[in-house]
């Protein structure tokens, strides 16, 4: 018997040489993993014929988030490289971040950045996190374009040549610290197929913490502490969602950071309403899945959260073969790899 709890049931072996590490020079010619769930089909395509496996009516859930560039390298005044990692807005000048090398850094003692920008640290928070208070001429973002660089995951060891590569082409609010990479395969062109195909794409906002990267350490993966993300959904598209429900049409969610929040306010009551908050919501099996009927994907890290949450959508036993199968057929893995249609 599967004993979903336990941490070593969501490992499995994947060659390092299919960790994608640089995006393709054409974000829809990923390769594009179809699952039926309940004729147990797979099929293989490109992302860019993902319109052969859509329909109208479909509704297409995108999370419109953009990444901030949250990497910064400070000195100290002794000359000493720190580097400072963005992972959450308090107000206009305070952040929660991670400093590197931590230790090093008293709270009070400031921190250089460039000519216009520069910090202090006001607080050492819990899990190794630190608050500090910028110091700044200008609009911070603007600052913060020309002096960061895009926290790209530890498991990316090449540069990123292109900033916007790590972004979706439709995003629209500043606020996370990794990117919803389900979304990177969309082009602005495959977008205007899908919805001259008549379906409908609406936007919610979830920013995505690092610690969507931050791996279970716990065997009893119940006691995991989930790291908390804020997220916004409009009335207009809890509406659309409510409506394609009652019309048993699909709600299709891109990337877990869709599903969390979709999921998230469907936990507090059906019909999904407006909703402003902050999820530590962890999904793993077995779950009922209260609004997300078809789920977009890339192949995700072992022994991580998410591919718990696939394993509660897809079934865990599927999941593991269609990973089996995708590294047998050298699909590429993690953010700039390839992706996974689960209907």
């Amino acid at each position: 018997m599967i004993n979903y709890k336990s941490l070593s049931t969501y490992d499995y072996h994947l060659p390092e040489n299919l960790i994608a590490q640089t995006p393709l020079e054409k974000r829809d010619e990923s390769k594009l993993l179809v699952f039926d769930r309940k004729t147990k089909e797979i099929r293989q395509s490109q992302f860019k014929n993902i319109t052969d496996f859509l329909k109208k009516g479909d509704v297409l859930v995108v999370n419109n988030t953009r990444v901030l560039p949250a990497r910064l390298t400070a000195k100290k005044d002794t000359g000493a490289e720190i580097e400072i990692l963005l992972l959450k807005r308090h107000n206009l000048t305070e952040w929660e971040c991670l400093l590197k090398p931590a230790k090093r850094v008293k709270v009070g003692q400031t921190l250089v950045i460039s000519e216009e920008l520069s910090c202090e640290l006001t607080e050492i928070l819990e899990d190794g996190k630190r608050k500090v208070k910028f110091n700044f001429n200008g609009v911070f973002e603007d600052i913060l374009n020309r002096v960061g660089s895009m926290p790209l995951p530890h498991y990316i060891h090449e540069k990123l040549k292109d900033k916007e590569r790590y972004q979706t082409v439709y995003n629209k609010v500043e606020g996370s610290a990794a990117a919803p990479t389900a979304g990177l395969h969309f082009t602005n062109e495959l977008l205007q197929k899908i919805k001259d195909l008549g379906v409908e794409m609406v936007e919610l906002t979830l920013d995505v913490g690092l610690g969507t990267f931050r791996p279970c350490k716990e065997e009893d993966i119940t006691k995991h502490i989930m790291h908390s993300e804020h997220y916004h959904l409009t009335q207009e598209v809890a509406d659309k969602i409510n409506q394609a429900k009652r019309e048993n049409r699909r709600v299709i969610a891109v990337g877990t950071t869709s599903v969390r929040t979709l999921e998230a306010v469907a936990n507090k009551g059906v019909p999904l309403m407006a909703d402003d908050d902050e999820t530590d919501i962890f999904i793993y099996p077995p779950y009922k899945f209260k609004v997300v009927d078809a789920l977009i994907t890339n192949f995700h890290l072992p022994k991580s959260t998410l591919i718990m949450l696939v394993s509660a959508f897809a079934g865990y036993e599927n999941t593991m073969n269609l990973y089996e199968f995708a590294v047998e057929n050298n699909y590429r893995f993690f953010s700039f790899g390839d992706s996974m249609f689960i209907v």
